[in-house]
């Protein structure tokens, strides 16, 4: 937002790898030295250390405030989606179940952070996140790594990692405010206040958000509403000269409408989730070794209801809680060479129940797992421009006992990151979650799965005029949990019962399935004078590779082959303007099925304009067209739909 953005932020560009002129005291909190960071250095802070961006042999794409606010969206997946290599289905309008696929990986496989807070539900069918209900709130900085990063991130981290940097104050009292309104009865609101002194910096931010929606169902007649309310607050607590506290939160409250797989129904759900952080950074040997020791937990409830059931109206019941305890240690030995090393603890809980349409009492089922981890990373310098990376990590799970990844990078900049030649080999991996193990269709014993991918790629610049970036990929998944069914008829196997019970059951989950992606990643942008324009392109095949299935050699189901986003526009006298499309190619609608979703472009109008200092008038108008399209089978998507509204900064 020109006129009111603090002078340090600088916005660099928004496709390959970008950065971001950042003060480093509002990053991960291990960045205590942050202060003795040159003015001006340009870093990638989705590595949990501040890392140059010319050093960095990883694809990661960053949104700064600026970035955020001109695209004038809702949701963090909304945003994500304009970004090279991530794609999403959705189960009808805002709310309902929503699949975050990046490069091809599967709905569970990206790990999420808000503030160093890692989000995961643990009673969730992949025990990721639920990103239906993340929205942008007071997001100021959005990081997208891509590919396998089990390395410094653990389980999940296959596709990815999204990182997400709320509003840090940089005034003694500042604050922020923006409310929207629109189609479907559409109405959002969020502000937030903070402030810094020597003692201390905070901020305490909230929204809400309303909709009557759509039918989810395509041929569906009644409208699926959502509405959503959330918080977060943050305090840094400065002690002593190289130590603080971080105090961190986030809470969200959100209902949802939803339809079943036969068309309408009053069915909603409601979901209440929160994040807790506590930090404690402190710096030894004059600054070199930067310490952190932190505990987190986060913790969701869900609950489904059937209003048109006579006796018990809740349907299914879970609550998931995650508590994770840290020591992150950072090396510095002088410029040339850093090391990261730490270890982490985390425990799982469960419990879960479907209950049925009488009045005998029901009880949660509880379940649990714990993970203990040590990993380490190497960052050198060895000629100048040149930077080499490597790491290695052990987990071992009450469960499945012990998994070790590894990784390795190189970066190349001849000309302080006009140039940048990047490749590297990282591994990933997933471990099956609570509900895959010990559900009605659990099995105890499944194995982690596991990813091995390399990419390469190079950027170039050309002054201030052009920025163009070019990534190929590929990964290799084996191990893949999915669903297995049970064969008809009365001799059933041992895993067709379920577990401890005389029960049969249709089907349980295995460790059956195999594939292997690859792709091309293009990205530019380009300015010139009040003029600019920036794209992507996505080539990603992602094939099944399980030995002697049916779909062996088929696209993944609802992956996408080509992707691409385009916008081009006019930015003058406080006035932005702009013309964005969104292509999807064709995809499967699932593993089985040979139904097909078609292809669909969409083009959106954005128009902002700064009415006096601190104050902007924003509106734009969605899926001009009224493109009818669909991301699951049976379930419509938004057609046309207007918003206006303001925002400030203050």
């Amino acid at each position: 937002m020109k006129g009111i953005v603090p002078p340090v932020l600088k916005f660099s560009y928004l496709a390959g790898v970008s950065a971001l002129v950042f003060p480093l005291s509002v990053l991960a909190p291990s960045f205590a030295h942050a202060e003795e960071a040159p003015p001006g250095t340009i870093y990638v802070s989705a590595l949990r250390t501040p890392v140059a961006a010319e050093r960095v042999s990883s694809s990661v794409t960053v949104l700064d405030e600026e970035a955020i606010e001109d695209a004038q969206t809702f949701s963090v997946t909304d945003i994500l989606l304009r970004t090279p290599g991530v794609s999403i289905s959705r189960n009808g309008g805002y709310g309902t179940s929503t699949s975050l696929r990046i490069r091809g990986a599967d709905d569970g496989t990206t790990v999420m952070v808000i503030d160093g807070m890692r989000l995961s539900d643990p009673s969730s069918t992949a025990g990721g996140v639920n990103v239906s209900n993340l929205f942008l709130d007071d997001a100021e900085r959005i990081e997208i790594l891509r590919g396998p990063q089990s390395i410094l991130w653990g389980s999940n981290a296959i596709g990815g990692v999204v990182n997400v940097t709320t509003r840090q104050a940089s005034q003694p009292l500042e604050g922020s405010f923006a409310a929207e309104a629109g189609s479907n009865q559409t109405v959002s609101a969020r502000a937030g206040v903070g402030g810094t002194s020597d003692l201390v910096d905070w901020r305490v931010a909230g929204s809400t958000f309303r909709t009557d929606g759509i039918s989810a169902r395509s041929s569906g007649t009644e409208d699926d509403g959502y509405r959503r309310t959330s918080a977060s607050g943050s305090a840094r607590f400065k002690l002593a000269t190289d130590v603080s506290l971080d105090l961190r939160g986030y809470w969200s409250d959100a209902r949802s409408e939803f339809d079943g797989s036969s068309g309408d129904t009053y069915a909603f759900g409601t979901t209440q989730e929160w994040s807790g952080y506590a930090g404690l950074n402190f710096g030894l040997f004059d600054g070199r070794l930067v310490n952190r020791l932190a505990v987190t937990q986060t913790t969701s409830d869900r609950e489904n209801f059937d209003p048109e059931r006579d006796i018990r109206q809740i349907t299914f019941d879970a609550h998931g809680r995650l508590r994770r305890f840290e020591y992150q240690g950072t090396f510095t030995l002088n410029e040339a060479v850093q090391l990261l090393f730490g270890a982490e603890r985390e425990e799982q809980r469960m419990t879960t129940a479907s209950p049925g349409n009488s009045l005998v009492p029901y009880e949660l089922t509880r379940h649990a797992v714990d993970t203990d981890s040590l990993y380490g990373q190497l960052r050198v310098t060895p000629l100048e421009g040149l930077t080499l990376d490597g790491g290695v990590r052990y987990d071992h799970q009450s469960r499945f006992g012990g998994n070790t990844v590894a990784s390795a990078g190189a970066a190349y900049s001849p000309n302080d990151g006009v140039t940048v030649v990047r490749a590297n080999y990282s591994e990933g991996y997933k471990a099956p979650s609570l509900y895959q193990m010990f559900s009605a269709y659990g099995v105890a014993d499944l194995e982690p799965e596991q990813a091995k991918g390399w990419e390469v790629g190079i950027e170039q610049g050309l002054g201030e005029i052009l920025r163009a970036s070019a990534t190929w990929f590929e990964r290799r998944t084996t191990n893949l949990i999915n669903f297995a069914y049970c064969p008809s008829g009365a001799d059933q196997p041992e895993v067709c019962y379920i577990p401890g019970t005389d029960t049969t059951r249709f089907g349980y989950y295995a460790n059956v399935d195999k594939a292997h992606a690859k792709g091309l990643e293009l990205a530019a942008t380009a300015r010139l004078g009040v003029f600019f324009a920036d794209g992507n392109y996505t080539w990603t095949n992602a094939e099944d590779r399980t030995p002697e299935a049916s779909t062996y050699g088929r696209q993944l189901a609802r992956v996408p082959r080509h992707t691409a986003n385009v916008e081009g526009g006019v930015d003058v006298a406080g006035v932005r303007a702009s013309v964005a499309a969104r292509y999807s190619g064709k995809t499967f609608t699932s593993a089985s099925s040979s139904t097909v979703l078609d292809d669909y472009w969409l083009v959106d109008l954005r128009a902002q304009m700064e009415v006096m200092p601190g104050l902007t008038f924003q509106a734009r108008v969605e899926n001009v067209g009224n493109t009818r399209y669909e991301t699951a089978s049976g379930y419509g998507m938004l057609g046309r739909t207007v918003y206006a509204g303001i925002r400030s900064r203050f």
